[in-house]
């Protein structure tokens, strides 16, 4: 029969005093600390959990790493509830870890230097948020990554780069770098002087590199001294130096500067037995506005090149610079010029002065550019030979000069009885084979060697006179006579006439202009005519403008004669014409 009785409810369990129930959450807390501690001792950095309670900062704990980091107290875990924190007092970061426990970021990054430059740590402070499993108090791991090693690393690679290694000042790079952080604190009351070591390369060559580094060395330390706290000095080249000066009472700062740089130099340097003069160049560049540090330099370098010249302190003039900017803007198009073939001769013709008869044309250049219109060539000549383009331009001169004289010569049915004078430059004869393209020229064109007369000036024999000297003979080789232009402008040593197969002088015309209202320049005409007729040298006259001048000319036995009075530069076909209309 069923019971009818309700069933017995089970007993409840006994309850655990409450000293136990705290006793058991305090185990599983330790248990959990426990892992964190075996958590952070496996980090390979420094690290900690630190909490935050009641707006303050404390270590929950940390790993062995962290704790040999700390200046007081057993820290390997055997903290008190709130142990202090040394280490957080010494980066003096507490105040900025607590604004991040009370933010919502998941992360931050700090930097830290623990103790001086020369010998102290650096270090990444890294913040992570941690969840609080046994505490609802916000929680996050710190970690400490040792940041020194990388950074004395790039400290040395920094030095290499930026400094020069003989002298220990800041290099060409470490010196851009100085004038940039000048312009970018808004600093515009600086100069740039470049002080150049006039005759260094002669110098090192004469008493070798190692003498030559130790006078680098002692000319840096003499730069110092004359430096005022706050102006940079560095090495910018082999024997070149870059000053930034600060300019506390105006721009004379830099000039006096300079005026004690030459001060120092006044006394030699004393090398063994030696003592060396050091004469330096100093340019000068004050800062602007809208001028960077490497344009001051630029500046600055060019202003050199005048104090080489003056031999005096300059400073940069934009008039100048502007010249020089247009000197190379010439250069480009002259080149494509030269390259499209666009340059024409104009022909100039030589007078015979006893017969009225044409002895010959001057081959003179001429180039019209399409932007610039017609260009001298006492503008553009100058910028050839200085950048070398002298060469691809005389030998086209000297081709084209040679095709013109056979097209006359087939135009008339015979060779005409007259000659092309071309001139010929100091750089072609230093680096161009010019006998050989004269031989090219004739051979082309199938002209005897006396058809072409080449013009040289006497720095062109002064220059190198043993090269011009060969040059000159391998032309009389080829049959070609030989005149020197602008006689009397130059050195003028005599000893060349005698010694040099020269055919020709040409008088410059500034001693025939205006001749007849100057009784010098008189007698120096004759001196010269007196000379050329002694040593069997023909003469030819240049700038004559009137037939008074050309009849006087003759009477003290000028050779030949020309200028405006017979004609200017004149295309081929008029040069042509003007012959039929002379000696037809």
């Amino acid at each position: 029969m069923r019971s009818i009785l309700p069933a017995a409810r089970p007993e409840p369990a006994p309850r655990a005093p409450l000293a136990l129930v705290a006793r058991s959450v305090q185990e599983m807390v330790d248990d959990l600390k426990s892992v964190r501690r075996q958590y952070l001792e496996a980090l390979p950095v420094a690290g900690a959990v630190l909490d935050y309670v009641d707006g303050a900062v404390s270590i929950d704990c940390c790993n062995a790493a962290y704790a040999a980091l700390e200046t007081g107290g057993d820290m390997f875990g055997l903290y008190p509830e709130n142990p202090p924190a040394p280490l957080l007092d010494r980066c003096g970061f507490i105040d900025r870890i607590a604004e991040f426990m009370a933010s919502d970021d998941a992360m931050r990054e700090l930097e830290w230097s623990d103790g001086g430059p020369v010998v102290g740590r650096h270090y990444v402070i890294r913040l992570a948020r941690v969840p609080a499993i046994d505490s609802g108090e916000p929680r996050c791991l710190l970690t400490l990554l040792d940041k020194t090693a990388e950074l004395q690393a790039e400290k040395s690679l920094r030095l290499e780069m930026f400094n020069d290694s003989l002298t220990g000042l800041p290099n060409r790079a470490g010196f851009s770098e100085a004038l940039e952080q000048a312009g970018a604190a808004g600093d515009n009351h600086f100069a740039v002087l470049i002080v150049d070591l006039m005759r260094f390369s002669r110098i090192n060559e004469s008493i070798g590199s190692l003498a030559g580094d130790e006078l680098l060395i002692t000319v840096a330390r003499r730069l110092m001294s004359a430096l005022r706290t706050g102006d940079v000095i560095a090495r910018t080249g082999g024997d070149e130096f870059g000053l930034l000066i600060r300019l506390v009472d105006g721009p004379g700062d830099a000039l006096h500067i300079a005026q004690r740089i030459n001060a120092i130099f006044a006394q030699p340097c004393r090398l063994s037995d030696l003592e060396i003069r050091i004469e330096p160049a100093i340019g000068c560049a004050l800062s602007e506005p809208d001028c960077d540090g490497e344009a001051l330099v630029r500046r600055a370098q060019f202003a050199i090149k005048r104090a080489k010249i003056s031999g005096k302190v300059e400073v940069y003039q934009p008039v100048a610079f502007n010249q020089a900017r247009r000197r190379f803007s010439l250069e480009t198009a002259l080149r494509r010029a030269i390259e499209g073939d666009r340059l024409r001769l104009a022909f100039q013709p030589l007078i015979d002065l006893s017969s009225g008869r044409i002895a010959g044309y001057e081959a003179l250049a001429r180039w019209t550019d399409g932007d610039r219109g017609e260009v001298s060539p006492s503008d553009f000549i100058p910028v050839a030979e200085e950048s070398g383009l002298i060469v691809p331009l005389g030998r086209w001169a000297l081709d084209t000069a040679a095709r013109t004289l056979a097209s006359w010569d087939k135009a008339v049915g015979e060779p005409l009885p007259i000659h092309v004078a071309v001139n010929i430059s100091a750089i072609q004869i230093a680096r161009d084979d010019v006998a050989g393209a004269v031989s090219a020229a004739l051979a082309d064109h199938g002209l005897a060697g006396k058809r072409l007369m080449l013009e040289l000036t006497e720095s062109a024999i002064i220059a190198d006179p043993d090269r011009a000297t060969r040059v000159m003979e391998s032309l009389k080789a080829l049959n070609t006579p030989l005149a020197m232009d602008d006689f009397g402008t130059g050195y003028s040593n005599l000893a060349y006439l005698q010694r040099l197969p020269i055919d020709m002088l040409k008088i410059d015309r500034s001693f025939i202009t205006g001749m007849l209202a100057d009784k010098d320049k008189v007698a120096i005409v004759r001196a010269i005519l007196s000379l050329a007729h002694a040593l069997g040298i023909s003469t030819t006259a240049e700038g004559i403008e009137s037939i008074q001048l050309a009849q006087t000319l003759s009477a003290l036995g000028c050779t030949r004669g020309q200028g405006y009075y017979y004609g200017v530069g004149m295309p081929a076909d008029e040069a042509l014409a003007y012959w039929r209309s002379r000696d037809a």
